[in-house]
């Protein structure tokens, strides 16, 4: 991620707390292993964050997508469909990658740690919005046929998300496509169906 000196002592513990729980499991790792593994003291861990679930949970608000994509949205886009999707869905797939360790505990951990799931839906649901939004206006300035935008923002990031998910341990189901060729081909059939 960053140079472990530039690094805060939040950030050094919230990392390294990712890295254990994704190792051994939330119920497997102690706050003890987690401050020790950020070089830092477990009272210092408890000052900052109280408890290992709202050290967890800080970490997901910390290092999820939400923030960076609504950048993006924000600053990056040129107003071209084929552009602008091609854009959403390499940073998408770049910041998932980043934070595949998350999105597997958020996965195994969803029973051990009751609502924490309701909390990860945060960011897609951010990132619905903003993209509901994004296929609004380029209906609105006739660079997209009408259709339901909010449908449409869902179709492309569960199409995403999967994508995502056949790699997510690192064992790729389908092999022979690429995720650059398949970010390629499917933005461009979203192109195709969505473009007036």
């Amino acid at each position: 991620m960053t140079n472990d000196k530039k690094l805060s002592s939040t950030d050094k513990m919230l990392l390294a707390a990712i890295d254990l729980i994704a190792e051994k499991g939330y119920n497997g790792v102690t706050t003890q292993e987690i401050a020790a593994a950020a070089g830092l003291s477990e009272k210092t861990l408890f000052r900052h964050f109280g408890s290992k679930r709202n050290m967890l949970e800080m970490a997901f608000d910390r290092f999820h997508y939400a923030e960076e994509m609504t950048k993006l949205f924000n600053e990056k886009l040129v107003w071209d469909l084929q552009t602008d999707l091609l854009l959403i869905s390499r940073t998408y797939h770049e910041i998932m990658d980043r934070n595949r360790k998350m999105i597997m505990i958020s996965i195994k951990e969803e029973g051990n740690l009751p609502g924490f799931r309701q909390r990860t839906q945060s960011s897609p649901k951010q990132l619905l919005d903003i993209l509901t939004k994004y296929f609004t206006a380029m209906y609105e300035q006739g660079k997209l046929i009408q259709t339901n935008p909010e449908v449409q923002a869902m179709a492309f990031m569960l199409m995403n998300f999967g994508a995502f998910l056949n790699d997510l341990d690192g064992k790729t189901n389908f092999p022979f496509v690429p995720l650059a060729m398949f970010i390629e081909e499917s933005v461009k059939t979203f192109t195709r169906a969505l473009a007036p």
